[in-house]
């Protein structure tokens, strides 16, 4: 069955700008590092289902800005969905969810890309910077 998802690429105000990426602590990809986000719940708009991902996985307010969508086929772990991509800043205070989150961390572009991610995201992220590059500068 097919899922429709979200993520969201999280951009500080730093020049040039970092991503905050999170740590997964469940499987699929658990220790692997990701966008936050997750499933749209039944009735729920896309945009909603970012905002309310970002606030229970990192604790920080999300105002995003639909950018791109992905197809994430992964026979190996079972997964096909389509993923909503948002981009936006956060604020407030970092606050992990540890039941699904071990960790969130600030990372440079360069770094980032050089990451295994989990699902999809390194040619999510890919895709991203070729199309919005500005946004980072």
């Amino acid at each position: 069955m097919v899922k429709t998802t979200v993520g969201a690429i999280i951009t500080n105000n730093d020049k040039p700008k970092k991503l905050l990426l999170t740590k997964r602590a469940i499987e699929p990809f658990k220790g692997y590092w990701c966008f936050p986000g997750g499933h749209i719940d039944e009735y729920e708009k896309a945009e909603n289902a970012v905002i309310r991902e970002v606030k229970e996985e990192t604790g920080l307010d999300f105002k995003p800005s639909f950018v791109m969508y992905s197809d994430e086929i992964i026979p190996e772990v079972n997964q096909h969905a389509v993923v909503l991509i948002f981009q936006g800043t956060g604020s407030g205070e970092l606050l992990i969810e540890e039941s699904e989150v071990l960790e969130a961390k600030w990372f440079n572009f360069k770094e980032a890309r050089e990451l295994k991610l989990a699902f999809g995201h390194n040619q999510i992220l890919d895709e991203f910077l070729r199309n919005n590059y500005v946004l980072i500068l």
